[in-house]
């Protein structure tokens, strides 16, 4: 959860560095003004969001916190996200829009890189939502629900449904339900750790 500026802006720097995108200069700043890549759009206005609503408490802060939420809704529904503010932590990476969906009660670590159609919930009707490690891989098509913990530095496969606790580090989970596959480095697939 970001709780300063000086937060706000490692928040930035961490979901930059693990999105690949380069410091910018002033021709890349023109680039991306002229050609956004809309997922990198929508993490910042997730974080600018996050600092705000976390940070700022006048009332000129109020409208402008109003604003974002705007702007950051809109953004969502043109993209198919529905991720709730205060959720993941930073190196944050979506790699393409399409259908996201996550409770507001999961906590999920540093370093997520997901994909498209992932869906993580709470399930059948209990409050509890799932608990990510640090380093975690989620492919196209994850469920990941119910009450559950997964350890750092795991991969789900795609189109899995992980409906249960995995705490063991350094391992793949796949298929439906999910099992453990093997063991398994992560950096494989997270290059920038």
């Amino acid at each position: 959860m970001i709780r300063s500026k000086a937060q706000y802006k490692e928040y930035l720097m961490a979901d930059q560095k693990a999105r690949g995108v380069r410091i910018q200069g002033i021709k890349s700043k023109i680039k991306d003004s002229l050609y956004p890549t809309p997922t990198w759009k929508f993490q910042k206005r997730l974080r600018k969001l996050e600092y705000y609503t976390n940070c700022k408490k006048g009332i000129f802060s109020k409208l402008y916190i109003k604003y974002l939420t705007y702007r950051y809704r809109k953004l969502s529904v043109r993209l198919s996200f529905s991720i709730p503010l205060n959720v993941f932590g930073p190196g944050l990476c979506i790699l393409h829009y399409g259908t996201i969906v996550v409770n507001s009660r999961a906590r999920i670590g540093k370093n997520c890189r997901m994909e498209v159609c992932v869906n993580i919930g709470a399930s059948g009707g209990k409050v509890d939502a799932p608990i990510l490690g640090d380093n975690v891989y989620i492919g196209p098509g994850a469920k990941i629900y119910g009450g559950i913990r997964l350890g750092n530095n795991i991969a789900i496969a795609a189109n899995s449904s992980v409906n249960k606790t995995f705490e063991e580090d350094n391992i793949l989970i796949g298929g439906s339900p999910a099992k453990k596959i093997k063991d398994f480095d992560i950096k494989t697939i997270i290059k920038h750790l």
